[in-house]
């Protein structure tokens, strides 16, 4: 589905003349799902953007040198069905592989990071444990019944 954009006229009168431009275009940023050299970045782009167009969006918008752009199309997935058993086909999508210039490098940023475990008093996990300790206590069998089960009353 094309991006509608809005058209100005190209002369109104009075001033300030009203020039906005804004681009075409939209970039997602694609956390990669094999290993990538640390100097490479990967986008999902709309089908219509060419390698030319990748690199002149990155370095004139975000001032991001480029050194090399490489695209790939994907193949929307095929095996998904609706309520009518039917096949739906996701829409294809292009894959864009953009390389850093002038050795720098880019690393995926951690939104979520790992929080340390620190059992605080009457958390959940330490009544947890107490929990578990205290079932094992109450299981453990009487030494006083020589070995005869509890079920079996003496």
């Amino acid at each position: 589905m094309p991006v509608k954009r809005l058209l100005y006229p190209l002369y109104q009168l009075g001033n300030p003349q009203l020039r906005i431009f804004r681009p075409s275009w939209f970039l997602t940023l694609v956390r990669p799902g094999k290993e990538q050299p640390p100097d490479t970045v990967q986008f999902r782009i709309p089908m219509e953007m060419t390698k030319c167009d990748v690199k002149n969006y990155l370095e004139k918008i975000y001032n991001v040198p480029v050194g090399a752009v490489r695209t790939r199309i994907q193949f929307g997935s095929n095996k998904k069905r609706n309520h009518l058993n039917q096949k739906v086909k996701q829409p294809d999508f292009k894959v864009a592989y953009v390389q850093l210039a002038q050795e720098q490098t880019f690393t995926f940023p951690d939104i979520f990071p790992e929080k340390e475990r620190v059992a605080s008093e009457g958390s959940m996990d330490e009544l947890q444990e107490q929990f578990m300790e205290n079932e094992k206590q109450r299981q453990k069998r009487d030494p006083r019944r020589g070995g005869v089960t509890e079920w079996f009353g003496l």
